[in-house]
């Protein structure tokens, strides 16, 4: 019923569209912001001279769509009365209808054409039954595909960082790209450029990294996917958001204990780059404080550097609650009215939370009456958001142009077939104690996969992605993967499950294990003294790690250490599967087990892609994005670190190094994967070996597979500044390729040095490139350094 009103409504209103131009403020005329002909600021400026206060102010305000705030699915007649009668800046995930969610299920979402359709009912009401008219931006999560029931589902943004593959990345952002505008979504909240510094972190499996340059270079082709298709790429979560204090998480996303250098060089990095080589049209200011300030109320942050100094021209948008925290979690100011005064006097463009947008806009209004923001910060902040709509080209054309095709080209096969090979990608092996792997099918008869995880699923789902998509768990994907070979049988036994009764506390305080524990268990033993080899599927679900799930422990949870020794004790070869989100601290499993693969969060095809690669159809040629400690103890430990910062107590490493009472080294290196092949490096050339400040390096290596399998091997260049006036990075990566070889094949990879890949901040907090002699390092991770060679910076022009 509604519908039809809606659409009763609109067939009056037909008389706004004409060729070429629509009659946004239906004046009879073309303005001069609806002639598609004139500049973008020109359009801007002459809307804003048309908009009333309770216009501009709408437009500094998201509504969460339906099942979140709004209450229809589609306009009715009470819009009228509601706030967003003078428009609104944006609608966020309107209509996606996710599985996890029974409030925000619909009947739109799907078909796709469905949901085109209903997102044009929408805008439409928006276009004709406003006075301007002005066009919403509909928004949506994105961060391992776009966040709509049934779109192409990728891994989650840890595996993706483990692929080291730009290409492939970039060809991700082009999906979610073409998915969104052709669903009706204009603006995409992704990718997310968190440093993951800190292994306890619950977000870590939504980061590409620990590294900036590798989060840069993959979130520029993010970016650039995204935004080649027509929508924008809003980054967040800007700024320093990924290190609270003790990697803690929840309401406790505060206080990072980050000096200014390292918040330039490692936090800020990756925006900075992204933002000057890929322009973004959005930013997502965070939660958190730096240095006593909150960013979503830091004229530093949102003003100084995002815009005069990294040039960012798009709008910022508040994570959900920002706002609020300004006065309830760091008590900066007095109430709602104090913070939003604060906030967009910073910078911020946009207001987001759960609850109805009146909430920022009518405290804003007052303090734009009582002159405590001038309309020309107003202006400047509607300004923002008016310039991404004309750049989206809502003013040209709001509307789906063909809902129909939506149905051809969103989730396809080839889409499908895409997000499988990004999931082969990801797979990183982690030990191949005397090659147990790949498994060798002709001397099989009988298999044991055993673990919680094996039949588990929601791990390739999650709040910021897809859903609803069928999901290939690791159990069926072995025995899919093993269908036409009859003479093997594949057992399954699970084992135990994820946790235990008591846990985390059973992290710290120890208790006995149940008669039901104990019977899984023996069970899964059993099992195995019949089987020739045991696939143990074991690591961590959705429950354990994600948003407002870090840890203080990061062994595997529950019961599942006792497991694997159970099952070592049979002298049966035992290859660990690891579903994980974050590093852990497997030490045992390292030292004991046979093989261990690092699956990570894959997408819903998991299980396929874990049989491939388990049987030798897929090599493995992933690598670490994360460094894995030994224990908690350690952390801070990752890459790039400090010189000496990640030693030992021991004589070799120090002099002055006597005590025995701490574990040193890392687990497994940042950059570290194995492969089924091996490779080699020869020929490393760098040019010219003496520099002006001012030219590039160029450099080149070669590398071969000298194994007998086709694989991927990572060519990783990392750079040493030998001398400089502070202290920097005992090395930092400067450059990665990924590349595929035949048995016995030869590639030469070449590399571009540039002048930022040279600098330093110095003495006076000023980039720049010192003299003095450079290393570069070609390596197989950032420990394993196979060449090197110098080159000398003169100082001189």
């Amino acid at each position: 019923m509604v519908l039809v009103t809606a659409q009763i409504s609109f067939c009056q209103s037909k008389t706004i569209y004409h060729n070429g131009w629509v009659d946004f403020n239906k004046n009879g005329k073309m303005d001069i912001f609806e002639d598609p002909s004139k500049a973008v600021e020109l359009r801007v400026n002459d809307l804003l001279s048309q908009m009333t206060l309770d216009e501009k102010t709408c437009q500094t305000a998201t509504l969460y769509g339906y099942g979140r705030v709004l209450k229809d699915e589609l306009p009715g007649p009470g819009w009228k009365s509601e706030i967003w009668k003078d428009g609104i800046a944006n609608i966020d995930e309107e209509l996606n209808g996710l599985a996890y969610n029974k409030k925000a299920q619909t009947q739109y979402s799907f078909p796709f054409s469905k949901h085109a359709d209903a997102i044009n009912t929408v805008q439409r009401w928006f276009v004709e039954e406003t006075r301007l008219g002005i066009p919403v931006d509909f928004t949506n999560e994105a961060i391992h595909g776009l966040c709509h029931d049934r779109a192409t589902p990728l891994p989650a943004p840890i595996n993706i960082g483990c692929t080291w593959n730009k290409n492939l990345v970039y060809q991700a952002g082009s999906i979610v790209g073409r998915e969104a505008r052709a669903l009706g979504y204009t603006n995409v909240y992704a990718p997310i450029l968190d440093v993951a510094r800190d292994q306890r972190w619950g977000r870590v499996v939504e980061c590409y990294a620990e590294d900036p340059f590798l989060i840069a270079e993959l979130g520029k082709q993010m970016t650039l996917g995204i935004q080649d298709h027509g929508a924008a790429a809003t980054l967040k979560h800007y700024a320093v958001y990924s290190v609270p204090k003790g990697g803690r998480d929840g309401n406790a996303r505060t206080d990072p204990h980050v000096a200014p250098r390292e918040m330039h060089q490692l936090f800020l990095y990756p925006f900075k780059r992204v933002i000057q080589e890929a322009h973004p049209m959005g930013i997502m200011s965070s939660y958190n404080d730096w240095d006593g300030v909150p960013v979503s109320g830091s004229t530093y942050f949102l003003t100084d550097l995002l815009r005069k100094q990294f040039g960012f021209s798009g709008y910022v948008v508040s994570d959900s609650e920002a706002v609020e925290f300004i006065f309830s979690k760091h008590h900066v100011a007095e109430n709602m009215k104090g913070a939003v005064k604060q906030a967009i006097n910073a910078g911020l463009n946009v207001y987001t939370n759960f609850n109805m947008p009146d909430k920022f806009i009518l405290p804003l209004r007052e303090l734009v009456k009582e002159g405590a923001v001038s309309m020309t910060t107003l202006n400047q902040r509607v300004a923002d958001v008016l310039r991404v709509k004309f750049k989206l080209g809502l003013f040209d054309q709001p509307y789906v142009s063909d809902p129909q095709v939506a149905d051809q080209i969103v989730h396809t096969k080839a889409d499908e077939e895409f997000a499988m090979q990004l999931n082969r990608e990801s797979m990183v092996l982690l030990k191949n104690d005397k090659d147990v792997l790949p498994l060798n099918k002709s001397a099989l008869k009988k298999v044991l996969v055993t673990g919680p995880l094996a039949t588990e699923v929601n791990f390739t789902t999650s709040r910021y992605g897809p859903s609803n998509n069928p999901v290939t768990t690791v159990l069926d994907g072995i025995r899919q993967y093993l269908t036409k070979d009859k003479g093997i049988q594949v057992n399954y036994s699970k084992g135990c499950d994820v946790i235990d009764a008591t846990w985390p506390e059973s992290e710290i305080i120890p208790t006995p294990l149940t008669k039901d524990e104990l019977l899984s268990i023996d069970q899964a033993v059993s099992a195995a003294r019949d089987a020739d080899v045991i696939i143990a599927v074991v690591g961590e679900t959705d429950a354990q790690v994600g948003e407002s799930k870090s840890r203080t422990g990061l062994g595997l949870p529950g019961r599942q250490l006792q497991l694997l020794q159970a099952l070592h004790a049979t002298g049966k070869p035992v290859v660990m599967v690891m579903i994980n989100g974050r590093p852990l601290t497997i030490n045992w499993e390292n030292r004991y087990l046979s093989a261990i693969l690092q699956a990570g969060f894959p997408g819903p095809s998991a299980g396929k892609i874990v049989a491939e690669t388990l049987f030798g159809e897929n090599n493995p040629g992933g690598k670490l994005s994360v460094t894995f400690p030994k224990s908690i103890g350690q952390i801070e430990l990752n890459f790039p670190f400090k010189p000496a910062s990640q030693a030992g107590q021991n004589s070799k490493e120090d002099p002055n190094g006597y005590g025995k009472t701490t574990v040193s080294g890392v687990l497994y290196p940042f950059g570290y994967g194995l492969s089924y092949t091996t490779f080699e490096f020869t020929d490393l050339e760098v040019l010219p070996d003496q520099l002006q400040t001012q030219g590039d390096i160029n450099v080149s290596v070669k590398v071969k597979n000298t194994g007998q399998r086709k694989g991927d091997q990572v060519v990783q260049l990392y750079l040493k500044d030998e001398l400089s006036s502070v202290t920097v990075y005992e090395s930092v990566l400067r450059g990665f390729e990924r590349v595929s070889l035949q048995p016995g094949e030869t590639k030469t990879v070449k590399f571009i040095l540039h002048q930022d890949d040279l600098a330093i901040l110095d003495k006076d907090m000023k980039w720049t490139v010192e003299p003095g002699k450079f290393q570069v390092m070609i390596g197989n991770s950032s420990e394993d350094i196979r060449l090197k060679k110098e080159f000398t910076v003169s100082g001189s022009n």
